[in-house]
């Protein structure tokens, strides 16, 4: 058996056995376990595995912007970034709860764009990160 045969024979057992999971979930013992048995109280992921995951994350965040945000082609580099930055951060349902933002954006008022989204409970819970964000609004 060559090497490859053998990891395919390989994952097709461990899949058997531990079962492919998408989400976490408590093994056995009470273990933090993710996918096929990786245990995340032990083991963790890798720096590539985060960065992996992070790329596919933004991506996820970018094209969801892009179908939701009817401004979003227009807006400049940075209002960009700040609205990529929250919509990770809040995920979309919550982002789109920001509607007087998000109409200032669309009009192109940045200064009160930022104001919106510093007059926030997210606000008040992310501190630094919603100066920075709103300093990229204001740009």
């Amino acid at each position: 058996m060559t090497q490859s045969q053998l990891k395919a024979q390989l994952t097709e057992d461990l899949i058997e056995n531990e079962a492919l999971r998408l989400k976490p979930y408590r093994d056995t013992v009470g273990k933090l376990t993710i996918g096929v048995g990786r245990n995340l109280d032990d083991r963790g992921i890798s720096k590539e595995e985060a960065m992996y995951l992070l790329s596919n994350d933004i991506g996820l965040v970018l094209e969801e912007l892009g179908q939701k945000v009817g401004c979003w082609s227009s807006l400049p580099n940075p209002q960009k970034i700040a609205l990529a930055d929250m919509c990770f951060n809040l995920g979309w349902p919550r982002l789109s709860k920001f509607k007087k933002m998000l109409t200032a954006l669309g009009k192109g008022d940045f200064d009160l764009a930022a104001t919106e989204a510093l007059d926030s409970k997210w606000a008040r819970q992310v501190g630094q990160r919603s100066e920075r964000i709103a300093t990229l609004l204001r740009s």
